[in-house]
């Protein structure tokens, strides 16, 4: 049954950014749906993604009375006009839905037709058929029969194709790493296969294999080379041409399970649990300290909203701080924008991996159902999410964000040393706000985490198993780990972009950049007589830039606004920057298939000017571009053609994306999990 399109009470909203309910989702698709019948000779539909369309800042702003500069006040509410977004795939044509709900009912604002050859996301729903079109292909199973494997045994993920320009840009294309499987719950990791299809997703077709070389050890040298010459894009060939330069490889057999009753039978010396742990309880007999209105928190001073987003994932917004009864905007947006995994083998086809996982797929969508005890510990809050289905109806994910409360250390301690001193130990309590995503073999954990000193930390965990590929007796990459007998890990690194959207004490900020430099003067001067001086020489970011992390000045940054003094030291009050435990550089060269399609990586930090529609939120969201399948120049619409403007950012209402991430050389103890 359709939904009606009298939705006036879902629209009656708590808070201005609060995500689209399932009820509101379904409405919005189907007066997408209704439109095409409508007004367009278009037949067939599928839906991609949907999400709110945030209304303009300032709008919100005023909503909630939040002022835009210290001492000012709220200015007026003006009307807030509820919009979503949807994405939409029409054969091979994307399409994009604004959305409005006007005079009781939402209706198509505007319908606009997206570039050819652009495509948005990846839906699960396609990663799964994926794996169907490659179990069905005739030319599969008769490869995958060449080493022993049965179509029934033929598993696959499914990636973005990356960078290829063998295929048309209009096609909508995967390709899928395949593995086998043995058993109902077996490892298929441990069971890869020597052959990568390449799939039209609207199609539904295999549309050409290709088969990866790999290294061996050269006659008399000892040196490593490739079985096969490495060309770029090696020719589509008519006929199915093997072209690796080595034999086919069967998949190894022996089961690496990381599931105890699994392993139980599967382990060649036996597999029992630790019985030396006694139980830890975490328990909060008078309840948690933080109340939940809706998608609105508050903890411990803290005040912020919320949601789920299918790209993003976790998105916090409208964040404030009540320091001794003075309400302080923090930061009106905080959520990841973009991130991308490059692995690093030179040699054709492992170049196309460079995963984008938030522009790709959407973190929102691969987020876990979490569970109290594993997932989650203590008392809990969840919030849930949804996001569409190919036909517009919604995936509704219950738990999918966890908020609750963990003991975090010592905060301080002081002991007086002298006889009869007193000392005074304070222990530290954080708010934590998690979600778990899956992507294919890896897990990545969010967590936002606010503490009672008024600082926030951004972590994230990666688990999950490593992306493992075949090798011959006698093959090693010298870009990979040799894990286990015939399976290598690639090098690889794992990159992410926050997406920063200030306001402290104000929309008016700046970005200070201070680098600690040692005092030139030598030592045996009068200036620096011990030769131990050393001073922060600050550097204010008057324009939009992007800047790299220098360690050897331990530079850092803070967000500071130029219309309000701190009361001891004089200067600007403001947020400090700290991502050093992230610092991460890119391995990939200029011009790089990679540092094109993904320039965020280029540096640690970028500043640049907050754009509004003048009846929509940000412009300026996805360093990377809106739409990132398939790309293969720079978007226009990302963060190095942002900054090459060189607007004014001081005391500007401005946005800062901060990089961090961590390079993967796999260990042999990283497998199986």
């Amino acid at each position: 049954m359709a939904p009606a399109l009298n939705a006036t009470a879902d629209a009656a909203f708590k808070h201005p950014l609060d995500p689209l309910t399932p009820n509101e989702l379904t409405t919005v698709t189907y007066s997408v749906r209704q439109y095409i019948a409508t007004k367009t000779p278009i037949k067939a539909v599928k839906f991609i993604q949907c999400n709110l369309l945030p209304p303009p800042k300032r709008a919100v702003l005023a909503y909630l009375g939040i002022p835009l500069e210290p001492g000012a006040k709220p200015e007026g509410r003006v009307p807030i006009t509820r919009k979503a977004e949807a994405d939409v795939s029409i054969n091979r044509t994307g399409y994009n839905f604004i959305v409005a709900f006007r005079n009781g009912q939402w209706e198509v604002e505007k319908m606009t037709e997206l570039p050819q050859g652009t495509h948005p996301q990846i839906t699960v729903q396609e990663l799964i058929s994926c794996e169907q079109v490659v179990k069905n292909s005739p030319l599969v199973q008769k490869v995958a029969a060449e080493i022993g494997i049965t179509p029934e045994q033929i598993f696959c993920d499914g990636w973005a194709i990356g960078y290829d320009v063998r295929f048309a840009k209009q096609r909508r294309i995967q390709q899928a790493l395949l593995f086998a499987r043995f058993s109902q719950h077996d490892n298929l990791y441990a069971h890869p296969l020597d052959f990568i299809p390449i799939v039209d997703a609207n199609a539904g077709e295999v549309l050409h294999i290709d088969f990866p070389p790999s290294y061996k050890a050269a006659k008399g040298s000892g040196k490593l080379e490739l079985t096969a010459p490495s060309t770029a894009f090696p020719p589509l060939e008519k006929e199915l041409v093997n072209n690796s330069g080595r034999d086919r490889i069967p998949p190894p057999k022996r089961a690496y399970d990381f599931l105890p009753d699994l392993m139980e039978k599967t382990e060649p010396d036996g597999f029992e649990l630790r019985k030396d742990l006694k139980p830890l309880h975490i328990i909060q007999p008078e309840g948690v300290s933080f109340k939940m209105d809706g998608n609105v928190l508050e903890w411990q001073n803290w005040k912020m909203h919320i949601a789920f987003a299918n790209r993003e994932g976790i998105v916090l917004s409208t964040c404030t701080y009540n320091d001794h009864g003075e309400v302080r905007p923090l930061f009106y947006r905080l959520a990841l924008a973009e991130m991308v995994v490059p692995y690093g083998a030179p040699e054709y086809p492992h170049p196309r991996k460079h995963a984008f996982d938030s522009g790709e797929y959407g973190v929102g969508q691969m987020a876990n159902q979490l569970s109290l005890g594993c997932d989650c510990v203590g008392q809990v809050h969840y919030l849930g999410g949804s996001y569409p289905a190919p036909d517009g109806s919604a995936i509704e994910v219950e738990n999918v964000i966890c908020i609750h409360e963990e003991d975090a250390g010592v905060l301080w301690k002081h002991t007086d040393f002298r006889p009869g001193g007193r000392s005074r130990t304070v222990r530290s309590r954080r708010l934590v706000i998690s979600m778990v995503c899956t992507v294919a073999n890896y897990e990545y954990i969010w967590n936002y985490r606010f503490y009672q000193d008024g600082s926030i930390e951004v972590e994230v965990g990666l688990t999950g198993i490593l992306q493992i590929y075949v090798g011959a007796d006698g093959e090693q990459s010298p870009y990979a780990t040799t894990v286990a007998p015939n399976l290598n890990a690639h090098y690889h690194q794992h990159i992410f972009s926050y997406r920063l959207d200030p306001m402290i004490d104000g929309i008016k900020n700046t970005v200070i950049e201070a680098d600690v430099e040692m005092l030139d003067a030598p030592t045996g001067s009068k200036e620096n007589f011990a030769g131990n001086g050393f001073y922060t020489k600050e550097t204010r970011l008057a324009t939009e830039t992007g800047r790299q992390y220098d360690i050897s000045k331990e530079r850092r940054w803070r967000i500071v606004n130029p219309q309000r003094r701190h009361y001891s030291t004089g200067k600007e009050v403001g947020y400090s920057l700290g991502i050093k435990g992230g610092v991460i550089s890119p391995m990939a060269k200029d011009g790089s298939w990679l540092m094109t399609r993904a320039p965020f990586v280029k540096n640690a930090l970028w500043v640049c000017r907050d754009v509004e529609g003048e009846e929509n939120g940000s412009e300026r969201v996805y360093p990377a571009g809106k739409y990132v399948p398939q790309t293969r120049e720079t978007p226009t619409d990302s963060i190095g053609n942002w900054v090459k403007g060189e607007n004014p950012t001081d005391g500007e209402d401005i946005l800062v994306y901060f990089t961090v991430g961590t390079t993967h050389i796999p260990r042999p103890e990283d497998w199986p999990v």
